[in-house]
């Protein structure tokens, strides 16, 4: 999948971006705790995304089968 590839470039990229408000010397600690809580909040949304495609992949799921309703009507 793809995307699977597209998320993970997406939490290395939040990865710098952490390591770069982190090393920046020059932002105050308020800001720096703002930009993180934003940049985590993210992070976990993707991870949380990649684990269930990761195990959709591993697990496809069936395929529907019908509800057998259909048998029981009279207009068929």
């Amino acid at each position: 999948m793809k995307v699977i590839k597209y998320i993970e470039d997406a939490l290395k990229a939040l990865d710098n971006e952490v390591e770069s408000v982190l090393t920046n010397m020059a932002t105050p600690m308020n800001d720096k705790d703002h930009q993180m809580l934003i940049i985590l909040q993210q992070k976990r949304v993707l991870d949380q995304t990649l684990e269930d495609l990761k195990y959709l992949r591993d697990n496809p799921p069936k395929p529907s089968a019908s509800c057998g309703i259909a048998k029981y009507r009279d207009d068929m």
